[in-house]
């Protein structure tokens, strides 16, 4: 059975997408290529739509009303014009999108290729999730891309190195485009920036506890599908990384997180000497490196075995495993010497009064014999 032309178009349009995809996940991929590519799959992507719509997608002269022509073939819309076409509203964060990469694609220079990729991620995955949702919304679930894509493996963000990667490819970017970049956002409404269809940002949270045959190894929740009560809570803390969903339950990352005087209760209470937040536990996390100092540039940087950074707090908050490692170091008043250099301030004895002895039980001065 022949397919309609739309359906070819389409196929060509996925095989762009792919393609692209897989330049951005190899290590040895070009961005160039990439950014070559996924422009390609939007622009067919959108063709495709409007041949199967019937939509006429050509240039024509304005003066005589006929066909531009390039090689004898009309020539048909570029991917801006598409873009107007299919998103009239300017302020469509999809739109934005695509138009920040078509803008890039013009000016990127070879050499600061993998510096661009690497603080373009957040939006080069909305870029490419835009496209399947549009795809699978239009053409339906049985064109969707998603059991061929799958989450990259990566080390960019997930180890000190990398995080010092991060920092130092905006440094190295030139001038014009970081300018590029800055003017195209600066005309864009703030909540059109938070939007995750125009920058896909995330923050990555370990699972823990037993896993299920239920479990995947990566979750991802639609606003959509949650209660106006969870997506409201979603939104305003997800902008700080504070929260995590699923499964409609929503679980405050800082949850079962103690403030460094609840650590320090909990630990005196296993202790026969005193602890103090303000002399032995600042000692302990800075000899630990738990944590950064204070007022540090990059608070993020904890051991999140121990510790992590709240910033709805704006605080260090810290775990139960970092009183059981306290205990363990200086558990002893010989482990508090031996740690600390100097003798623990024990705990004072507080004598209990005397107990009151009733009258009956107190001798008689003047027993009465008892009669026979």
């Amino acid at each position: 059975m022949a397919h309609a032309r739309w359906h070819h178009i389409l196929m060509e349009s996925q095989r762009h997408a792919l393609k692209a995809v897989d330049e951005w996940n190899c290590s040895t991929g070009n961005y160039s290529d990439f950014l070559t590519h996924i422009h390609r799959a939007w622009h067919y992507l959108l063709h495709a739509q409007f041949h199967q719509a019937k939509i006429d997608y050509h240039y024509r002269d304005p003066k005589t009303g006929q066909y531009a022509m390039i090689d004898g073939e009309p020539k048909a819309w570029d991917l801006e014009r598409c873009l107007k076409q299919r998103y009239p509203n300017s302020r469509d964060p999809i739109r934005l999108n695509v138009e920040l990469f078509v803008a890039l694609r013009n000016k990127v220079e070879h050499r600061y290729e993998h510096n661009l990729q690497i603080i373009m991620d957040g939006k080069a995955q909305a870029l490419v999730m835009n496209y399947e949702q549009e795809m699978a919304n239009h053409f339906g679930t049985k064109y969707s891309l998603a059991d061929r894509l799958r989450f990259p493996i990566s080390l960019q963000a997930l180890t000190a190195e990398g995080r010092e990667q991060l920092h130092a490819a905006v440094k190295k970017l030139p001038k014009q485009t970081r300018d590029l970049v800055a003017k195209f956002e600066a005309a864009i409404d703030p909540d059109v920036l938070d939007d995750l269809k125009y920058d896909y940002r995330v923050r990555l949270v370990p699972m823990v506890g037993s896993k299920t045959d239920a479990d995947l190894a990566i979750d991802f929740v639609k606003l959509d599908e949650l209660t106006d009560e969870e997506r409201k809570v979603m939104t305003e803390a997800g902008r700080k990384g504070a929260v995590i969903i699923k499964d409609r339950h929503v679980e405050v990352a800082d949850k079962a997180k103690l403030r460094p005087k609840q650590v320090c209760e909990l630990v005196e209470q296993r202790l026969s000497f005193e602890f103090s937040p303000f002399r032995e536990h600042l000692e302990m996390w800075q000899r630990f490196k738990v944590r950064p100092a204070k007022n540090s540039t990059r608070p993020y940087e904890t051991d999140a075995k121990y510790c992590i950074y709240s910033e709805a707090f704006n605080s260090y908050l810290y775990t139960s495993a970092w009183v059981e490692k306290i205990v363990k170091e200086i558990g002893t008043p010989e482990q508090y010497r031996a740690f600390f250099g100097k003798e623990p301030r024990m705990k004072k004895v507080v004598p209990l009064p005397n107990r009151a002895v009733p009258p009956a039980e107190q001798g008689d001065p003047h027993p009465q014999s008892k009669s026979a």
